[in-house]
């Protein structure tokens, strides 16, 4: 595993342990695992392997968790519930409020370009942990308004579709996040070979653009306070 930034903490006895913090996996599609220090765990919009007729063939997640954000659930890459396990916290609508320690934002948006009349609603969601902002995009459909930045506001991570068709474009997902601004772009959902839909690759987003880290793991630790000076994208291997 890809260990971006930890912090040496020095115990008695001359005994040193590192110290590692908010843990982010990409599972596929996109749905991440967050892992904060304490061990609450943040699953997002988790997908239905094998739904659409086969077309996403991302593999099972079959562990517990705290918390589950979905940014919508009329469609079954986003919102598949059914196979979870235990009883976690489901957070799917606007508004703010805090689970376990973990506070979370969700913003209203639209999942297409004409306020919702083509493909509904969508939730944008701000998960706080270990003093790390994440914000979620879903399936953003539009371009972001300077109003809806503002309710967003400072952000440290942004997961963001890139793929187009169902989401924004390469050239959309460039202008969010050039108006948001986050230390971290990770990309997702876009076309791997475990996604079928008509959607474009990630070399489409990547295409033309500085401070590409491409990762041969699935997660990387942060921390608030060694978070990169300048924005950095991050391309992620699925785990499943």
């Amino acid at each position: 595993m890809t260990h971006i930034t930890y912090r040496s903490n020095r115990l008695p006895g001359n005994h040193i342990r590192s110290v590692f913090l908010m843990k982010l996996k990409w599972l596929g599609h996109s749905s991440f695992l967050i892992t904060a220090e304490d061990k609450t765990t943040i699953l997002t919009d988790p997908y239905e392997p094998g739904g659409y007729n086969g077309a996403l063939t991302y593999g099972a997640f079959t562990e517990p968790v705290d918390i589950v954000t979905i940014s919508h659930d009329t469609h079954p890459d986003h919102g598949y519930t059914q196979a979870l396990i235990g009883k976690p916290t489901i957070v799917k609508s606007a508004g703010t409020l805090t689970v376990k320690g973990i506070n979370i934002k969700g913003i209203a948006s639209y999942h297409d370009n004409a306020k919702g009349r083509e493909r509904g609603s969508n939730i944008i969601f701000v998960i706080t942990v270990d003093n790390v902002k994440v914000c979620h995009c879903g399936d953003l459909g539009h371009i972001l308004s300077p109003a809806d930045a503002v309710l967003i506001g400072s952000i440290d991570v942004l997961l963001l579709p890139v793929g187009g068709y169902f989401t924004i474009n390469a050239t959309e997902a460039t202008q969010v996040a050039d108006r948001l601004q986050p230390k971290l772009i990770i990309p997702m959902h876009y076309k791997t070979e475990k996604c079928a839909f008509p959607i474009a690759p990630v070399a489409d987003f990547l295409k033309g653009k500085q401070n590409i880290r491409r990762e041969k793991s699935s997660e990387i630790e942060i921390t608030s306070k060694t978070l990169p000076a300048l924005p950095e994208i991050v391309v992620l291997q699925h785990a499943l």
